[in-house]
Protein backbone atom coordinates (compact mmCIF):
# COMPACT_ATOMS: atom_id res chain seq x y z
CA UNK A 1 0.00 0.00 0.00
CA UNK A 2 1.24 3.67 -0.24
CA UNK A 3 2.72 5.82 2.19
CA UNK A 4 0.72 6.36 5.58
CA UNK A 5 -0.21 10.12 6.00
CA UNK A 6 0.99 11.92 9.11
CA UNK A 7 -2.01 14.11 9.60
CA UNK A 8 -5.81 14.10 9.56
CA UNK A 9 -6.67 12.46 6.56
CA UNK A 10 -7.28 15.05 3.63
CA UNK A 11 -11.00 15.76 2.32
CA UNK A 12 -11.38 16.51 -1.45
CA UNK A 13 -14.21 18.62 -2.72
CA UNK A 14 -15.76 17.82 -6.17
CA UNK A 15 -14.42 21.12 -7.14
CA UNK A 16 -10.85 19.72 -6.21
CA UNK A 17 -10.86 16.41 -7.84
CA UNK A 18 -10.88 17.65 -11.64
CA UNK A 19 -10.14 20.90 -13.52
CA UNK A 20 -13.16 21.36 -14.93
CA UNK A 21 -15.74 20.53 -12.25
CA UNK A 22 -18.46 22.56 -11.61
CA UNK A 23 -18.50 21.14 -8.28
CA UNK A 24 -21.30 19.74 -7.58
CA UNK A 25 -21.87 17.31 -10.40
CA UNK A 26 -19.89 15.17 -12.68
CA UNK A 27 -20.16 12.51 -14.89
CA UNK A 28 -17.16 11.49 -17.54
CA UNK A 29 -15.63 8.04 -19.45
CA UNK A 30 -12.83 5.85 -17.99
CA UNK A 31 -11.34 4.99 -21.25
CA UNK A 32 -8.52 3.05 -19.93
CA UNK A 33 -7.81 5.58 -17.59
CA UNK A 34 -9.62 7.71 -14.62
CA UNK A 35 -8.75 11.02 -16.20
CA UNK A 36 -8.27 13.01 -12.45
CA UNK A 37 -5.36 13.17 -9.93
CA UNK A 38 -3.40 9.90 -9.67
CA UNK A 39 -1.96 11.23 -6.33
CA UNK A 40 -5.51 11.73 -4.90
CA UNK A 41 -5.89 8.39 -5.17
CA UNK A 42 -3.00 6.77 -3.86
CA UNK A 43 -2.95 8.31 -0.40
CA UNK A 44 -5.99 7.67 1.78
CA UNK A 45 -8.68 10.24 1.26
CA UNK A 46 -11.99 10.92 2.01
CA UNK A 47 -14.69 12.72 -0.74
CA UNK A 48 -17.30 14.98 0.14
CA UNK A 49 -19.56 13.78 -2.10
CA UNK A 50 -21.17 11.15 -3.72
CA UNK A 51 -19.04 8.30 -6.02
CA UNK A 52 -20.30 6.10 -8.84
CA UNK A 53 -18.54 3.90 -11.24
CA UNK A 54 -19.73 1.53 -13.75
CA UNK A 55 -16.90 -0.74 -14.56
CA UNK A 56 -17.11 -2.73 -17.65
CA UNK A 57 -13.25 -3.66 -17.72
CA UNK A 58 -11.26 -3.36 -14.40
CA UNK A 59 -9.22 -5.30 -11.83
CA UNK A 60 -7.73 -2.62 -9.68
CA UNK A 61 -7.35 -3.17 -6.12
CA UNK A 62 -9.45 -0.78 -3.58
CA UNK A 63 -9.82 0.04 0.00
CA UNK A 64 -13.14 1.45 1.45
CA UNK A 65 -12.64 2.32 5.22
CA UNK A 66 -10.64 -0.91 6.24
CA UNK A 67 -12.09 -3.23 3.93
CA UNK A 68 -10.13 -4.17 0.94
CA UNK A 69 -11.78 -4.90 -2.63
CA UNK A 70 -10.64 -5.52 -6.71
CA UNK A 71 -12.95 -4.49 -8.90
CA UNK A 72 -14.80 -6.82 -11.19
CA UNK A 73 -16.13 -6.09 -14.91
CA UNK A 74 -19.42 -5.42 -15.36
CA UNK A 75 -20.13 -4.27 -11.93
CA UNK A 76 -21.23 -1.12 -10.43
CA UNK A 77 -19.67 0.36 -7.20
CA UNK A 78 -20.50 3.42 -5.27
CA UNK A 79 -19.33 5.27 -1.86
CA UNK A 80 -20.80 7.66 0.60
CA UNK A 81 -18.61 10.96 1.39
CA UNK A 82 -16.74 10.97 4.03
CA UNK A 83 -15.64 7.36 3.86
CA UNK A 84 -11.98 6.86 3.72
CA UNK A 85 -10.93 5.80 0.25
CA UNK A 86 -7.34 4.78 -0.96
CA UNK A 87 -6.15 3.10 -4.69
CA UNK A 88 -3.24 0.80 -4.09
CA UNK A 89 -2.28 1.51 -7.78
CA UNK A 90 -3.64 2.51 -10.99
CA UNK A 91 -5.02 -0.17 -13.44
CA UNK A 92 -6.43 0.61 -16.73
CA UNK A 93 -10.11 0.55 -16.33
CA UNK A 94 -13.33 0.94 -19.19
CA UNK A 95 -16.45 2.32 -17.65
CA UNK A 96 -17.68 5.45 -16.49
CA UNK A 97 -17.77 7.28 -13.57
CA UNK A 98 -20.55 9.69 -11.85
CA UNK A 99 -20.21 12.26 -8.98
CA UNK A 100 -22.25 14.41 -7.44
CA UNK A 101 -22.56 16.40 -3.92
CA UNK A 102 -25.65 16.66 -1.16
CA UNK A 103 -26.10 20.01 -2.20
CA UNK A 104 -26.92 18.67 -5.76
CA UNK A 105 -29.00 15.86 -4.32
CA UNK A 106 -31.49 18.67 -2.33
CA UNK A 107 -32.01 20.60 -5.66
CA UNK A 108 -34.94 17.84 -6.39
CA UNK A 109 -38.33 19.08 -4.29
CA UNK A 110 -39.07 17.21 -0.73
CA UNK A 111 -34.78 15.98 -1.04
CA UNK A 112 -36.55 12.15 -1.73
CA UNK A 113 -33.28 11.31 -3.40
CA UNK A 114 -31.88 11.40 -0.33
CA UNK A 115 -34.12 8.94 0.96
CA UNK A 116 -32.94 6.13 -1.45
CA UNK A 117 -31.66 3.03 -0.72
CA UNK A 118 -28.86 3.40 -2.68
CA UNK A 119 -28.28 6.76 -0.81
CA UNK A 120 -28.80 5.87 2.65
CA UNK A 121 -26.98 2.47 2.23
CA UNK A 122 -28.01 0.72 5.69
CA UNK A 123 -26.20 -2.31 4.68
CA UNK A 124 -22.97 -0.11 4.25
CA UNK A 125 -22.48 -2.27 0.41
CA UNK A 126 -20.33 -0.96 -2.32
CA UNK A 127 -20.45 -3.20 -5.12
CA UNK A 128 -23.88 -4.15 -7.45
CA UNK A 129 -23.32 -7.79 -9.90
CA UNK A 130 -24.83 -6.47 -13.31
CA UNK A 131 -26.68 -8.45 -15.74
CA UNK A 132 -26.65 -7.78 -19.01
CA UNK A 133 -30.01 -5.98 -18.72
CA UNK A 134 -28.53 -4.03 -16.38
CA UNK A 135 -25.72 -3.45 -18.31
CA UNK A 136 -27.89 -1.85 -21.28
CA UNK A 137 -30.39 -0.03 -19.07
CA UNK A 138 -27.41 1.96 -16.73
CA UNK A 139 -25.29 2.44 -19.67
CA UNK A 140 -28.32 4.06 -21.65
CA UNK A 141 -29.47 6.14 -18.51
CA UNK A 142 -25.41 7.08 -18.11
CA UNK A 143 -25.20 7.78 -21.61
CA UNK A 144 -27.84 10.24 -21.94
CA UNK A 145 -26.82 11.96 -18.89
CA UNK A 146 -23.38 12.49 -20.37
CA UNK A 147 -24.77 14.12 -23.14
CA UNK A 148 -26.39 16.20 -21.60
CA UNK A 149 -23.86 17.29 -19.18
CA UNK A 150 -21.34 17.91 -22.05
CA UNK A 151 -24.04 19.85 -24.20
CA UNK A 152 -24.85 22.33 -21.59
CA UNK A 153 -28.16 23.61 -22.59
CA UNK A 154 -30.75 25.49 -20.94
CA UNK A 155 -32.48 24.16 -17.84
CA UNK A 156 -29.14 21.48 -17.54
CA UNK A 157 -29.53 21.00 -13.58
CA UNK A 158 -33.17 19.95 -14.62
CA UNK A 159 -32.09 17.49 -16.84
CA UNK A 160 -29.67 15.90 -14.95
CA UNK A 161 -31.59 15.41 -11.86
CA UNK A 162 -34.49 14.10 -13.88
CA UNK A 163 -32.23 11.29 -15.83
CA UNK A 164 -30.29 10.97 -11.91
CA UNK A 165 -33.80 10.24 -10.07
CA UNK A 166 -34.08 7.51 -12.65
CA UNK A 167 -30.97 6.01 -12.61
CA UNK A 168 -31.24 6.61 -8.53
CA UNK A 169 -34.28 4.54 -8.51
CA UNK A 170 -33.27 1.84 -10.84
CA UNK A 171 -29.85 1.51 -8.56
CA UNK A 172 -31.73 0.93 -5.45
CA UNK A 173 -34.42 -1.80 -7.04
CA UNK A 174 -30.87 -3.55 -7.64
CA UNK A 175 -29.77 -2.78 -4.00
CA UNK A 176 -32.87 -3.88 -2.35
CA UNK A 177 -32.79 -7.38 -4.28
CA UNK A 178 -28.86 -7.63 -3.97
CA UNK A 179 -28.99 -6.70 -0.02
CA UNK A 180 -32.43 -7.81 0.70
CA UNK A 181 -33.67 -4.66 2.54
CA UNK A 182 -37.76 -4.12 3.46
CA UNK A 183 -39.48 -1.43 3.42
CA UNK A 184 -38.48 0.84 6.34
CA UNK A 185 -41.48 1.23 9.23
CA UNK A 186 -42.25 4.17 11.19
CA UNK A 187 -39.70 2.31 13.51
CA UNK A 188 -36.80 1.63 11.08
CA UNK A 189 -37.02 5.02 10.17
CA UNK A 190 -36.30 6.17 13.52
CA UNK A 191 -33.65 3.65 13.66
CA UNK A 192 -32.30 5.48 10.16
CA UNK A 193 -32.74 8.70 11.20
CA UNK A 194 -30.42 8.06 14.80
CA UNK A 195 -28.10 6.33 12.71
CA UNK A 196 -27.58 9.56 10.72
CA UNK A 197 -27.90 12.03 13.63
CA UNK A 198 -24.82 9.84 14.58
CA UNK A 199 -22.84 9.58 11.77
CA UNK A 200 -22.75 13.41 11.77
CA UNK A 201 -22.00 14.36 15.44
CA UNK A 202 -20.17 10.97 16.52
CA UNK A 203 -17.25 12.92 17.44
CA UNK A 204 -19.25 15.46 19.58
CA UNK A 205 -21.80 13.85 21.53
CA UNK A 206 -21.33 10.30 22.86
CA UNK A 207 -24.74 9.75 25.25
CA UNK A 208 -28.01 8.51 24.21
CA UNK A 209 -30.02 11.67 25.82
CA UNK A 210 -28.76 14.30 23.55
CA UNK A 211 -29.76 12.54 20.34
CA UNK A 212 -33.06 11.77 22.09
CA UNK A 213 -33.48 15.45 22.35
CA UNK A 214 -32.51 16.00 18.66
CA UNK A 215 -35.41 13.37 17.96
CA UNK A 216 -38.26 14.78 20.05
CA UNK A 217 -38.66 11.50 22.12
CA UNK A 218 -37.67 10.55 25.24
CA UNK A 219 -34.15 8.54 25.70
CA UNK A 220 -36.11 5.58 26.82
CA UNK A 221 -38.64 5.17 24.55
CA UNK A 222 -35.04 5.70 21.77
CA UNK A 223 -33.27 3.21 23.86
CA UNK A 224 -36.68 0.45 23.06
CA UNK A 225 -37.02 1.32 19.34
CA UNK A 226 -33.44 0.86 19.09
CA UNK A 227 -32.96 -2.07 20.66
CA UNK A 228 -35.80 -3.42 19.17
CA UNK A 229 -35.07 -2.81 15.65
CA UNK A 230 -31.41 -2.76 15.39
CA UNK A 231 -30.69 -5.55 18.44
CA UNK A 232 -28.53 -3.72 20.17
CA UNK A 233 -28.74 -0.69 22.51
CA UNK A 234 -28.91 3.04 21.59
CA UNK A 235 -25.18 3.58 23.25
CA UNK A 236 -23.78 0.41 21.20
CA UNK A 237 -24.64 2.11 18.01
CA UNK A 238 -22.93 5.17 19.47
CA UNK A 239 -19.88 3.23 20.65
CA UNK A 240 -19.68 1.60 17.59
CA UNK A 241 -19.38 4.45 15.56
CA UNK A 242 -17.15 6.35 17.59
CA UNK A 243 -14.89 3.29 17.08
CA UNK A 244 -15.14 2.54 13.24
CA UNK A 245 -13.63 6.36 12.85
CA UNK A 246 -10.70 5.55 15.58
CA UNK A 247 -9.55 2.77 13.53
CA UNK A 248 -9.88 4.16 10.11
CA UNK A 249 -7.55 6.67 11.79
CA UNK A 250 -5.40 4.23 12.94
CA UNK A 251 -5.25 2.42 10.06
CA UNK A 252 -4.62 5.11 7.58
CA UNK A 253 -2.93 7.33 9.55
CA UNK A 254 0.13 8.03 11.65
CA UNK A 255 -1.57 10.57 14.26
CA UNK A 256 -0.98 10.19 17.93
CA UNK A 257 -3.29 8.29 20.10
CA UNK A 258 -3.53 11.29 21.72
CA UNK A 259 -4.33 13.09 18.75
CA UNK A 260 -7.09 10.38 17.79
CA UNK A 261 -8.49 10.87 21.01
CA UNK A 262 -8.82 14.59 20.77
CA UNK A 263 -10.46 14.09 17.60
CA UNK A 264 -13.09 11.80 18.64
CA UNK A 265 -14.17 14.17 21.86
CA UNK A 266 -12.24 12.05 24.53
CA UNK A 267 -10.47 14.42 26.84
CA UNK A 268 -8.58 11.98 28.54
CA UNK A 269 -6.12 9.87 26.24
CA UNK A 270 -6.07 6.97 28.94
CA UNK A 271 -9.99 6.57 28.87
CA UNK A 272 -9.79 6.52 25.34
CA UNK A 273 -7.40 3.83 25.66
CA UNK A 274 -9.97 1.35 27.77
CA UNK A 275 -12.49 2.68 25.86
CA UNK A 276 -11.24 1.35 22.48
CA UNK A 277 -9.91 -1.75 24.00
CA UNK A 278 -13.39 -2.59 26.00
CA UNK A 279 -14.59 -2.76 22.06
CA UNK A 280 -11.91 -4.04 20.30
CA UNK A 281 -10.29 -6.21 22.94
CA UNK A 282 -6.96 -4.40 22.03
CA UNK A 283 -5.33 -1.11 23.00
CA UNK A 284 -5.47 0.94 19.91
CA UNK A 285 -1.72 1.31 19.76
CA UNK A 286 -1.68 -2.99 19.84
CA UNK A 287 -4.43 -2.64 16.90
CA UNK A 288 -2.54 -0.30 14.65
CA UNK A 289 0.46 -2.71 15.30
CA UNK A 290 -1.28 -5.84 14.09
CA UNK A 291 -3.32 -4.28 11.33
CA UNK A 292 -0.45 -2.56 9.43
CA UNK A 293 1.71 -6.06 9.69
CA UNK A 294 -1.41 -7.61 7.95
CA UNK A 295 -2.02 -5.29 5.53
CA UNK A 296 0.53 -3.23 4.66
Amino acid sequence: MSQLTETAITTYSLQETSVDANGLFKIIDMNGQYPQQFGLFLSPHRKDFYFMALVRQGSSRHWIDMVPYTLKPDSFYFTLPHQIHLKEKSVPSVGKILCFTDEFLAMEENASLKQLPIIKNQHNGHELTLTAENIAFIEDVMNKMQAEYEQKKNWLNGMLLGYLRVLLIYLSRLYNEQFKNEEPSADRMLLKNFRQLIDEQYAELHDVAAYADQLNISAGHLGEVIKQQSGKTAIELIHERVVLEAQRLLFHTDLSIKEIAWQLGFEDASYFNRFFKRLIAETPMQYRRQNREMYH
